[in-house]
């Protein structure tokens, strides 16, 4: 079925006030609210429901309303659910016309709901972030057309990957699973393997390194012990192949994988997708994620910097050979037809559609730059900051949803958290502003 929607409006309550009486319409979560255009999300999301016979899903405006709450206000899941009970305004933005003392979702419907939009319909969330800001003035449409892109490490919650770990973790997860499932082994290491790894992490780093590489093989030789094991026990089982085939194929690459292999290394065995990045930083040399392209206005808009596109990456492309596809996304999200495009050197050597080949200028290149596009590349490290908040106040420093999918169900809500906020923060200048302007007009007429 399709979701019964919310419509403003509706008949009163006679043992209850509306929420649009109790709160402060000059809030700014209120007016932005006012700004956003949901029936355009509703048609945008609705489209992956039928008309077919069940339960009908929860309305579009609360599930889109709390994704934006949820980025905006940088909030956990868990958190979100405790806040939204506690803050009329909250329930407001997602449509309430009453106030709620119980949660009409559960915690796990925000999971679901994001995985069933996935990220093409989630990018509705931008647009009509975009579309906010140029309603309320903190973004002209001409200011859509000229663009700074970037990537960053958008890092997965995983703990720092080492051999060591990895190898006694395979062990213990085979061990956990023959143990589930009936499967007696003749030992399960458990008490030694503990042991050898509490030895491996000392070794190293007292820097004792051949007796750590000798531990390092010992813990190897508990896990392909542990493999042939099972391997063994289920040769016969048909019912159990299926059911030890993933964890076996993981552990069998943890054991054989190499330092320098071309082939992709397991860095996390919870979240095999996990990617090792390097962008070159001195605090932290390698980044275990995916890599994630943004991109932000060029000129300053009124309302702030905003950004106009953010896709994750999979695979650790070049950052050059990702603007073939990254450009035509940035014109479907925006509407409009870029004209210019600044980027550092990573986008040296590019790969650009048809047409824009002499429309991307990367840094300290020499033809064709003219002195108003030295100008305009000044303007282009104001992209950093934006990635620092995007990162640090919206979600994007840890990624804590599952599988490829997860990552890119993260990247997109994220900017358009950060899109969101700053219009927030817009809506509360331009009532203060309005404020000072009044004070000022009756001091005047006192006078």
């Amino acid at each position: 079925m399709k979701p019964q929607e919310q419509r403003g409006g509706g008949q009163g309550d006679l043992f209850q006030a509306r929420l649009d009486q109790i709160i402060s319409l000059q809030h700014a979560l209120v007016k932005l609210a006012g700004k956003i255009d949901w029936p355009f999300l509703e048609q945008s999301f609705g489209a992956v429901y039928t008309d077919a016979r069940g339960r009908p899903p929860l309305p579009t405006r609360l599930m889109a309303g709390l994704e934006i709450l949820k980025y905006s206000y940088n909030l956990s899941d868990e958190r979100l659910c405790e806040v939204w009970l506690e803050n009329p305004y909250f329930q407001h933005f997602c449509g309430e016309a009453f106030f709620r003392h119980e949660l009409p979702f559960d915690r796990s419907s925000m999971t679901r709901w994001r995985q069933r939009m996935g990220e093409e319909r989630l990018k509705a969330l931008l647009q009509e972030s975009l579309a906010a800001a140029a309603k309320t003035g903190a973004l002209k449409p001409s200011e859509l057309t000229a663009a700074v892109v970037d990537t960053t490490v958008q890092p997965k919650n995983v703990t720092f990957p080492t051999d060591a770990k990895l190898l006694n973790r395979a062990r213990e997860r085979l061990a956990r699973l023959a143990q589930k499932h009936d499967v007696a082994l003749r030992q399960a290491y458990t008490r030694v393997g503990k042991l050898a790894l509490i030895k491996h992490q000392r070794y190293a780093h007292a820097k004792q390194f051949k007796r750590a590489g000798k531990v390092l093989r010992k813990l190897k030789t508990y896990l392909g012990r542990t493999i042939r094991d099972i391997a063994r026990k289920i040769a016969r089982n048909k019912l159990l192949k299926p059911v030890f085939a993933k964890a076996l194929s993981l552990s069998h690459r943890v054991l054989t994988q190499q330092r320098r292999q071309k082939a992709p290394k397991v860095y996390s065995l919870h979240a095999p997708e996990v990617e090792c990045i390097g962008k070159g930083k001195a605090h932290k040399p390698y980044e275990f994620g995916v890599k994630v392209s943004l991109a932000t206005t060029l000129s300053p808009s009124a309302g702030g910097q905003f950004i106009l596109h953010a896709k994750a990456l999979p695979g650790n492309p070049y950052d050059g050979h990702t603007l073939e596809s990254i450009i035509p996304d940035i014109e479907a999200t925006t509407g409009a037809t870029l004209s210019r495009i600044l980027a550092d050197a990573g986008y040296k050597g590019h790969k650009t559609p048809s047409g824009y080949k002499f429309k991307v200028y990367t840094q300290a290149q020499k033809r064709g730059v003219t002195d108003e596009i030295k100008r305009q590349f000044r303007r282009r490290a104001a992209i950093e900051p934006v990635i620092g908040h995007t990162k640090s106040e919206h979600r994007m420093e840890r990624n804590y949803l599952a599988h490829r999918a997860g990552d890119a169900a993260n990247a997109i809500p994220a900017a358009a958290g950060y899109n969101f906020r700053r219009l927030l923060r817009w809506l509360s200048f331009l009532l203060l502003a309005w404020l000072r302007g009044l004070v000022a007009q009756k001091s005047v007429s006192l006078a």
